[in-house]
């Protein structure tokens, strides 16, 4: 029996070794590798206003940003997350000067702004564990932001360059999901909201806020 024993010993062993490499391509199958470094591109839809601290309203309108994305991870699940995007922000803004008694046609009804910046975001991500579909995350962090180009458009009139600052920085929060399509390959959908927290330009000292939905492709 001892004999019997012994004999059948490396067979458990190596039956344990085969079972736990199985295991391990199966887990490496569904769930890939995890990179510490995820590049990918982005194109993101946002509705931009800005807000003004005199009588000026302004209301939203639709931009959009594009441009690319890394993920740098300096731990299990955490990542330091940056970029290079083109992110144009657009507003519809009301003249304070403008009223009901004040209905002259000669003076314009709005005026649409566009406002674009060379953006590069500093945040922090938080991901999830990864299984078979993909992974979710959160994201906080800031983004910091030059100007490319300002331009306004009165009402009935052609678009002209107008005045705005050099810079502009941003508080975004958001969240979204990494969808696997491949061992190597990720689409990313996501929703953050970025509040600027510099004035815009001198007139009415607005600053400017959007929404963005984050659409992506990571490598």
């Amino acid at each position: 029996m001892v004999n019997f024993t012994k004999r059948l010993f490396p067979f458990v062993i190596l039956f344990f070794a085969l079972l736990s490499t199985s295991q391990s391509q199966a887990q490496s199958y569904y769930y890939g590798r995890e990179k510490n470094i995820r590049l990918g591109l982005a194109i993101n839809p946002n509705v931009g206003w800005l807000r003004y601290e005199n009588d000026q309203e302004g209301s939203a309108k639709l931009g959009f940003s594009y441009g690319l994305v890394a993920d740098l991870g300096f731990a299990k699940n955490y990542y330091f997350s940056t970029g290079l995007l083109i992110n144009t922000i657009n507003s519809r803004v009301e003249p304070a000067f403008r009223s009901v008694e004040n209905n002259d046609p000669a003076i314009p009804k709005y005026k649409d702004l566009s406002l674009k910046y060379v953006d590069v975001p500093l945040s922090i991500k938080l991901k999830s564990t990864p299984n078979e579909f993909g992974r979710f995350y959160g994201q906080f962090g800031f983004t910091a932001g030059v100007k490319v180009s300002s331009k306004e458009q009165l009402e009935n009139k052609n678009k002209e360059t107008t005045s705005a600052d050099l810079f502009r920085l941003g508080l975004q929060i958001g969240g979204g999901a990494e969808w696997k399509i491949g061992n190597d390959m990720a689409v990313m959908t996501g929703l953050t909201f970025n509040n600027g927290f510099t004035r815009t330009m001198k007139d009415g000292s607005p600053k400017s806020s959007f929404v963005a939905l984050n659409l992506g492709l990571l490598f």
